[in-house]
């Protein structure tokens, strides 16, 4: 997901077993089913709670006052849709086509936007307010008027319906199967939209659906909606695209007279007149363009650059700024996800052994400067992660299925064992070999051999050489188990048709973790995700459990029964042993040329970069870019 003014959730495929657990009867909460009386509402949040009163007239972290001017320059560092961090061909984001450009979602207004100091509160934006029927099936937002796309034509409720129903029967499949719960979208003249749910829906559906993208239905009746274009389409946000080079860089101009400048939940944001996001096939070739000025904001990512690489001039005179800002959102999930679908990896055993071979202690240490923490859960960094013995509030959520999850579910949660940070721990080595000889494998001489003979060979997959200094020390091991792995890199487009055709043995990815998980795990951990190209489930995962737990996690009631069902979540995920967990670090690492201004204290749950940021005047000159 790109860091702009407005996050677009993680949108997923359905789970399987909806409903597989038992559950006491209740009135529904939340967003789910408000007031009886449907009264009119501002803002939307997973359990009603809102920060900001109906007449607020701007966010607290914000300046409002904050200068207009100047260019923000960063490479993408998170994807959503069909984008790609090394390249694009397309300005269509969300379809499966293409790799998708970064920052299209600045040139789309949805009708509410999240504020970054609270968990998953959303404002009016196109939406001035949203009524909800005592069923919470039905949501009927009231639009505003003076809402306009681009062109200057009128933004209407025909325009919202349309995108709701275009994005459900023709979006990227992250986003169409999660939207299968929308029955429908309709217009009501031109300032009211009714959206009717499913029974069962999820708790999050109608937040993701007032975030989605607002596409104009005049446009798109003379355009193909699920091309690959690289024509800009139509859009209504703060900005709108200026120019661009394919697979070089795009840049975004500040639409001068946009609609809703003014409105509270735009004050003191989109402040700067130039937005670009430059594009590098290598990491170390993307950092020589940094210490040269070619783009000026960076979050790093590399700890042996963090560490050792900023030592250049323009870092030495003071022109480059470093900070650390903390980051108190879940880290999300790092790590080598094995694509279970092949017949190598069925047996959790030996993906466990596969595991065991990874030496994350002298990594950290030799490699990676000290600078992280191992990842053990799927909510790593937050209270969702499951500790010690299951409480009886979880064991009454995993007891239907015990005898069908590893028994260690229902005690202390696995984590991956410390090494001696040799490098080469011979004890983990030994539990390895024995969980594959347990798991019926042989050796051949050297070779280690699945129990129908064929020899356990693997490819570590990428698209980057960044993780090769980890890779190869760990494929070093697994040849001491007798495992032959390998590792190949390709060129980004054949790295995302791959993904997308699930046609790896194993990759390295991340997914961000939020503060109120819901509907969106589906995408990464559902069965029906798992058979749909183009999902984010890599793993492959495909359990029963895991798909029932997956829906009391989307329509838990309450915070505390969401973080119930987390917890008991992941538990079963980490049974699963579906991944080799990397590492995560609890700040963000930034660097900077000082040009830049920003509040004095960023809201608690994001950089707000580039939306609440802005170019310093005075700051530029005084280092010569002024």
């Amino acid at each position: 997901m790109s860091a702009t003014r407005r996050t677009l959730l993680s949108l997923a495929a359905g789970a399987a077993l909806a409903g597989a657990l038992p559950r006491p009867p209740r009135a529904q909460s939340g967003p789910q089913a408000p007031d009886a009386q449907a009264d009119e509402r501002h803002g939307l949040s997973s359990f009603g709670e809102l920060k900001y009163p109906r007449d607020f007239q701007r966010f607290d972290y914000v300046e409002p006052m904050a200068p207009r001017g100047g260019t923000f320059s960063a490479q993408i560092a998170t994807t959503t849709g069909n984008q790609a961090f090394e390249t694009f061909n397309t300005l269509n984001i969300y379809v499966l086509k293409g790799d998708g450009a970064a920052g299209m979602d600045l040139t789309f207004d949805s009708l509410m936007t999240r504020a970054l100091d609270e968990p998953d509160a959303l404002y009016g934006l196109v939406a001035r307010s949203v009524r909800v029927s005592p069923d919470g099936l039905t949501y009927r937002f009231a639009l505003r008027p003076q809402a306009r796309f681009h062109d200057g034509s009128r933004l209407t409720a025909r325009d919202v319906a349309f995108s709701i129903r275009t994005l459900k029967e023709k979006g990227h499949p992250r986003i169409s199967q999660v939207l299968r719960d929308v029955a429908d979208a309709v217009a009501e003249g031109d300032e009211a939209v009714s959206v009717t749910f499913a029974a069962g829906r999820s708790r999050d559906l109608p937040l993701i659906v007032a975030e989605l993208p607002i596409f104009s239905e005049a446009y798109y009746g003379g355009h193909d909606f699920e091309a690959s274009t690289l024509e800009a389409p139509l859009g209504s946000g703060p900005y709108q695209v200026a120019r661009f080079e394919v697979g070089r860089f795009i840049a975004f101009e500040r639409v001068r007279d946009y609609w809703g400048a003014d409105l509270p939940v735009n004050v003191g944001q989109n402040n700067f007149d130039e937005i670009r996001f430059e594009y590098f096939r290598d990491r170390d070739v993307a950092f020589e363009a940094f210490k040269a000025g070619a783009f000026t904001w960076r979050e790093e990512f590399t700890s042996r650059v963090w560490a050792t690489g900023y030592d250049f001039p323009a870092a030495q005179e003071g022109r480059v700024k470093r900070e650390t800002v903390p980051d108190a959102t879940p880290s999300g999930t790092q790590g080598w996800w094995f694509n279970t679908r092949r017949p190598i990896f069925k047996d959790p055993r030996i993906r466990e052994a596969i595991g065991l071979a990874f030496d994350f202690e002298w990594s950290n240490q030799n490699l990676m400067y000290g600078a992280y923490r191992r990842t053990a859960s799927f909510f790593e960094n937050s209270d969702l992660k499951a500790e010690g013995p299951p409480g009886p509030e979880e064991l009454a959520l995993l007891e239907p299925f015990r005898g069908r999850v590893p028994d260690e579910v229902f005690g202390p949660p696995w984590s991956p064992p410390r090494s001696d940070g040799s490098g080469q721990d011979r004890a983990l080595l030994r539990r390895a070999d024995a969980l594959l000889r347990e798991a019926g494998c042989t050796r051949d001489g050297g070779q280690l051999r699945l129990p129908d003979g064929q020899p356990l060979a693997f490819e570590f997959l990428d698209s980057n050489p960044v993780f090769q200094p980890l890779v190869q020390p760990f494929i070093k091991n697994l040849g001491l188990l007798g495992i032959r792995a390998t590792s190949r890199i390709v060129d980004p487009a054949q790295y995302q048709a791959r993904l997308k055709d699930f046609d790896f043995d194993v990759v390295s990815a991340r997914f961000g973790g939020s503060l109120t998980p819901g509907a969106g795990l589906r995408e990464v951990y559902g069965s029906r995700s798992a058979a749909t190209p183009g999902s984010q489930n890599l793993a492959g995962i495909a359990d029963p459990a895991v798909d029932a737990l997956l829906d009391r996690v989307a329509t838990a009631a309450t915070r505390a029964e969401l973080t119930v069902a987390c917890r008991a979540l992941d538990r079963c995920l980490r049974a699963g042993r579906y991944w080799v967990p990397m590492w995560y670090s609890a700040s963000h690492r930034l660097a900077l040329w000082d040009i830049y201004g920003r509040p004095a204290e960023l809201p608690k749950y994001g950089l707000g970069a580039p939306a609440i940021w802005w170019h310093d005047a005075a700051r530029a000159r005084r280092i010569g870019r002024g």
